[in-house]
């Protein structure tokens, strides 16, 4: 099981790492752009994010 949960964090870490490695530029200006959206915004997008990771794991598992 840990092996897996691992696996995973690996994956995550790789796909966050694409864009400043491929386009620093773009991605600190997507950064500072982050920093103006309400906070009630980034929780909605959070858990938007959450619930279609969940949803992609019950239809690959």
């Amino acid at each position: 099981m840990w092996t897996e949960i691992l696996i995973g964090l690996s994956f995550v870490l790789v796909i966050e790492g694409i864009l400043p490695f491929l386009s620093p530029g773009r991605w600190r200006s997507l950064a500072a752009a982050m920093a103006d959206v309400e906070d009630r915004t980034l929780r909605i997008m959070g858990l938007a994010s959450m619930l279609a990771g969940v949803a992609l794991l019950y239809i690959v598992r």
